[in-house]
């Protein structure tokens, strides 16, 4: 179901999802209430309420949390072909502040769902029927940016670590931590006081199974490191045993994510859309499982404005009498789909046309940030165009009409 589809809807379900009960008010098509009740988060408890809703009418689910714990009320309603409704947090909390109360309770935040979706039915965010593959790709996705996450952290611990105990050596490992020659030397010979014992032999010898054109280079610079720093700090072999558990456990995160991206790959490709979108300059398997696992059904959005929106993009217009007038950014939005689109932007500065409207807003007078937010606001339209008529982008060369063509 759309955005501006008319749904037709006689009971609305706010439902205020917890991990193991849900409360629940249901209220017709004029604000009146027809049940306010807590509900245990199990299949036979959830039925019975949608069984109760139907029973007064045609009836939509309206859920402030989707997925992981609000996942089993939505299959129940899609078992029953019920549309459901997402209401975002930061969108709930607002409404709550047009009702009487300061209280925060299950009870008034069901309410508060049930009935800012009754005055604005057309405005919800209606979720597209169930896609396998979406799905699949929105979990494997979310995995994947654990890993990001869990690779940033294990790294800024090494290099702490590196740094309280031999700065210039941190220096010239400390850069290369995603090198897996880097991580092979320093489970074996984790500090400054085993680097020299091992001596520049062994340290080849290393780095040339993982780094062979590399390896003298890197050698000769480790080497200069140890002798600029002559001192042992106190309890060195202990971080010592720290940094070498540390670069295994980020080996070990490499090698996991690497499978996760080849599973990703897969099971991207395995989707209709998928060429479309790795067409288009700057979108590769990672960035484009990302915006297809987070746009969806791209029918929902009727223009390229409605998924600019959705996204963050679209500029927001600041205007009171004379005092304040101009743009600024959206802090709204799906950050997710946000950051994928603008990595895909910068990602396409290579493309000539991506780099000519980059450089023509830097002329502006634009921040590369800014500049990179443009490119990815006008690729939004290219891309919302090419995924509602399922076309691939072509480039026709330097004579192209615009900066940014599609083409069958």
């Amino acid at each position: 179901m759309s955005d501006h589809d008319d749904p037709g809807i006689e009971v609305w379900i706010g439902l205020d999802v917890g991990k193991h009960d849900h409360h629940a008010t249901l209220i017709d098509t004029a604000g009146g209430q027809l049940a306010d009740r807590a509900v245990k988060n199990r299949q036979d408890d959830l039925e019975a309420l949608l069984d109760t809703a139907q029973g007064v009418g045609r009836a939509a689910l309206v859920i402030d949390q989707p997925g992981s714990i609000g996942s089993l009320a939505v299959q129940a309603a899609r078992a029953r072909d019920m549309p459901v409704a997402y209401v975002p947090g930061l969108v709930m909390r607002r409404a709550a502040e047009l009702y009487p109360g300061e209280s925060k309770t299950d009870r008034r935040d069901s309410m508060v769902l049930a009935d800012t979706a009754r005055l604005h039915a057309a405005r919800l965010h209606w979720l597209p029927e169930d896609d396998e593959v979406l799905q699949a790709l929105q979990l494997l996705c979310g995995m994947d940016d654990d890993f990001a996450h869990d690779v940033t952290r294990v790294s800024n611990r090494l290099r702490d670590l590196l740094l309280q105990a031999h700065p210039p050596l941190e220096s010239v490992l400390g850069k290369r931590l995603e090198h897996p020659a880097v991580l092979q030397l320093l489970t074996r010979y984790p500090t400054a006081t085993t680097l020299r014992k091992a001596g520049k032999s062994r340290i080849l010898q290393t780095l040339k199974h993982h780094a062979p054109r590399m390896a003298e280079r890197l050698r000769d610079d480790i080497w200069a490191a140890l002798e600029q720093q002559t001192i042992v700090v106190p309890a060195e072999r202990t971080i010592g045993s720290i940094v070498a558990g540390q670069a295994k456990n980020l080996q070990t995160l490499r090698r996991d994510r690497a499978a996760l991206e080849e599973q990703i790959g897969e099971l991207f490709a395995s989707h209709p859309l998928a060429p479309v979108l790795e067409s288009l300059p700057g979108i590769g398997t990672r960035t484009g499982a990302r915006i297809l696992s987070e746009i969806g059904d791209p029918t929902r959005f009727a223009t390229a404005g409605h998924l600019a929106a959705y996204a963050g993009l679209a500029p927001v217009t600041r205007q009171s009498g004379s005092s304040i007038r101009g743009q600024s950014r959206s802090r709204r939005g799906n950050h997710r789909l946000k950051n994928a689109l603008w990595l895909s932007a910068f990602c396409s500065l290579h493309h000539p046309p991506s780099r000519a409207y980059y450089d023509r807003k830097r002329a502006e007078g634009k921040r590369h940030n800014a500049a990179i937010m443009c490119l990815a606001r006008r690729r939004c339209d290219l891309l919302h165009k090419m995924l509602r008529t399922q076309t691939l982008y072509r480039f026709e060369g330097a004579g192209s009409a615009g900066p940014l063509t599609q083409t069958t």
